[in-house]
């Protein structure tokens, strides 16, 4: 017997009544700022070894070569592109983030949509609409668990991300409201994904598998495949199994009048957000401080900086990913904090380790995750204090189009060198009057 029934139904009505026209001109424009940031953060990854292994996997199982792998010349079938392009988006922790939910969204969900569009006829409005519905989906979901979720240890992109491919997906192929439903009943019961494996090359699995379930999901519930009536509330649905006390409110209230993409943040740094707020205060302070002999730094910040991230003794770059430790250590020794400041080369640095144990982290209630401060001790006794109220890319601290443009051109630059991506950056700021956008993930492919 269902506990809460017709929770599941309303948000597929949303879904399959929302188009185009409902979307005001900013939630259209933060879309394409979110599929920006997609492509930089996938081309990024494209190449690392989590995705290089995982690609040569897959491959094996592989007949089919329909869909583009982002920053790469080899084609596979449209399920195994999904995955790998989620988990290259996702593999350096680089991926924008839904701050109150941690989730990053758009990960599990682009992929997925790519892989349709290359499969079928899609127009880049449609595209972006299914992103941010896609969004709206596995936000609402995550929220309605909030903080609860994710401190029992689930990784919250990929339980939740499951949900936003298969709604973006369903949104492409023109699911009805019960196909939608069945579409979110398979997703229900292919979500997984747990923080146990952050900072290992396992954590990719769970954000490759939200992007290849949630196709997959939508998928069969265009043929009818049929899944229970109420998915998530039901008696023993996602809620319940999961033992969540879900606020259920949260699910559909202002559905269509406020959306969650338009709080999206975005990443200047490769590495957990919760860090961002430490390495803006400890950059900063470095910068004005070049020649200082550090010899103590203490963080405070909010509890899951602790949770996530109090991490002293690491030894890969995938772990260093989620250090405060590390992060802060690469900004003071190096003035930097991107891509080959995370990479086990300069984790095992012998002056690296050294500033590392120099690093302590406090915990207070009082920070949101976006804000920290720093307390720098100096080898001539002075305590230098430094504080972030809005981290770097946070929506109250925004990165500019510019910047967003700027991050991709970098990871072009490193993955795909010597190409120029401006025929990319102009096609997403114009997808919108774009009737086919499957030569749009071919952009990324390396030519000759």
């Amino acid at each position: 017997m269902l506990q809460t029934p017709g929770v599941t139904e309303r948000l597929a009505h949303f879904v399959v009544g929302t188009w185009w026209d409902n979307l005001k001109p900013d939630v259209a424009h933060q879309a394409k700022r979110s599929l920006m940031n997609f492509f930089a953060v996938a081309l990024t990854g494209c190449h690392d070894p989590t995705t290089e292994t995982a690609l040569q996997t897959l491959a094996a199982f592989s007949g089919g070569k329909q869909a583009t792998i982002i920053g790469r010349s080899e084609r596979i079938d449209a399920l195994s592109a999904a995955f790998l392009n989620a988990a290259s988006a996702n593999v350096l922790d680089f991926c924008d983030t839904h701050v109150p939910t941690a989730i990053h969204p758009t990960a599990p969900v682009v992929p997925a949509l790519l892989a349709v569009a290359e499969m079928m006829p899609v127009s880049g409005r449609d595209l972006l609409l299914a992103l941010v519905l896609g969004h709206e989906v596995e936000c609402r979901i995550g929220a309605a668990m909030s903080p609860s979720h994710y401190k029992r240890g689930w990784h919250i992109t990929s339980t939740c991300g499951v949900f936003g491919a298969a709604v973006g997906a369903g949104k492409l192929l023109r699911l009805n409201a019960q196909q939608t439903i069945s579409a979110l009943g398979a997703a229900a019961t292919q979500s997984g994904g747990l923080c146990e494996c952050l900072g290992t090359p396992a954590k990719s699995v769970s954000v490759g598998n939200a992007a290849r379930n949630g196709l997959l999901a939508a998928l069969l519930a265009a043929e009818n495949f049929d899944g229970p009536a109420e998915p998530l509330t039901g008696a023993q649905g996602y809620y319940h199994a999961l033992n969540e006390a879900a606020d259920l409110s949260l699910l559909t209230s202002g559905l269509g009048e406020t959306w969650e993409i338009l709080g999206t943040a975005y990443k200047p740094y490769p590495c957990g957000f919760v860090i961002h707020p430490v390495l803006d205060c400890v950059l900063d302070w470095r910068r004005a401080n070049p020649a200082a002999v550090v010899e103590k730094v203490v963080v405070t910040g909010n509890p899951l900086l602790a949770v996530r991230t109090d991490r002293p003794d690491i030894s890969t770059g995938r772990e260093a990913q989620v250090s405060t430790q590390h992060a802060v250590a690469a900004a003071l020794h190096r003035g930097a904090a991107g891509v080959e400041e995370f990479t086990d080369a300069y984790v095992n640095d012998p002056e690296v380790a050294v500033l590392r144990g120099k690093v302590h982290v406090v915990r207070d209630e009082t920070f949101k995750t976006t804000s920290a401060t720093a307390e720098i001790t100096t080898a001539d006794g002075k305590v230098h204090k430094a504080a972030q109220h809005a981290a770097r890319g946070s929506a109250d601290n925004p990165m500019s189009d510019a910047d967003l443009e700027a991050k991709l051109r970098m990871a072009a630059a490193d993955a795909i060198p010597g190409q120029d991506i401006a025929p990319l950056i102009a096609a997403i700021w114009q997808l919108d009057k774009s009737e086919d956008i499957s030569g749009l993930a071919p952009l990324t492919v390396p030519r000759g």
